[in-house]
């Protein structure tokens, strides 16, 4: 299924630079980014599980957002993509 992670870290300490950093590290073993806070993931539900749990002991609930899309299985028809930077293919190779 593919998931859209979407997130928004306070940085106006040390702190949440650092969380943001984190956060970002982490979205990238999972999926592609598609935007600044932005990734694409292709995962199972044991996975979006997995990357969710890992992720909300980063960020700190009262200053920071974390949102997830699940598009499920049948997301081709539901993304559109117009504008800068080619589309990839979700389903692909995953380059690291």
């Amino acid at each position: 299924m593919l998931v859209l992670i979407t997130y928004d870290v306070n940085t106006e300490t040390a702190a949440g630079r650092k969380r943001l950093r984190q956060v970002s590290k982490q979205c990238v073993n999972y999926g592609q980014r598609v935007q600044n806070s932005v990734f694409e993931c292709n995962m199972d539900a044991a996975k979006y599980r997995q990357v969710q749990h890992l992720l909300l002991g980063i960020i700190d609930a009262d200053k920071d957002s974390l949102r997830f899309y699940n598009l499920g299985n049948n997301y081709r028809s539901r993304v559109e993509h117009f504008g800068a930077k080619p589309t990839y293919d979700a389903e692909g190779t995953l380059m690291v």
